[in-house]
């Protein structure tokens, strides 16, 4: 777990001196929604009920987030294309697929730890770096929703 806390923290490090182009933003981003998005749907039939309601609210998040992320690329000039997940967030559905049960909720969990502290930091470098500033502005307003995911994430 340090070892990937390091890499992320490295990830970040190395992203804060500037944003990612806006396409290629647009792009990570969606693909992190699709993913919270798809393994979420994948869990909506857990017994446990503190999982189900989180995983309601990934799905209406996180399309939430999608629509505006991609309002905010058009209004920048930019033609988004659907999101398609990246082989690590692939991996990590097939994975959830072939769990059950009480397995596949702490599979759930830990990834969405996983996935939500990549979000966080990409979301944070563009809000303080794009050069769009409709992406600036709706990472602005998802920074904070991610970060109340982890929170929730922390209790679970």
């Amino acid at each position: 777990m340090k070892k990937y806390s390091a890499v992320l923290m490295g990830m970040f490090l190395a992203g804060a001196a500037s944003a990612l182009p806006p396409a290629e933003f647009v792009k990570k981003a969606g693909a992190s929604d699709l993913y919270e998005i798809t393994s979420s749907k994948l869990v909506m039939n857990s017994t446990n009920p503190k999982l189900k309601s989180f995983a309601n609210m990934m799905v209406t998040d996180h399309t939430k987030s999608t629509a505006d992320v991609k309002a905010a690329a058009m209004k920048s000039g930019l033609k988004p294309m659907p999101p398609k997940l990246d082989a690590k967030q692939a991996s990590d559905v097939a994975a959830l697929k072939k769990a059950s049960g009480a397995a596949r909720d702490s599979l759930y969990i830990n990834q969405q730890k996983a996935a939500h502290q990549e979000a966080l930091a990409l979301h944070k470098d563009n809000a303080a770096n794009s050069t769009a500033p409709a992406l600036k502005a709706v990472s602005a307003t998802v920074v904070p929703v991610v970060e109340h995911h982890i929170s929730q994430l922390s209790s679970m």
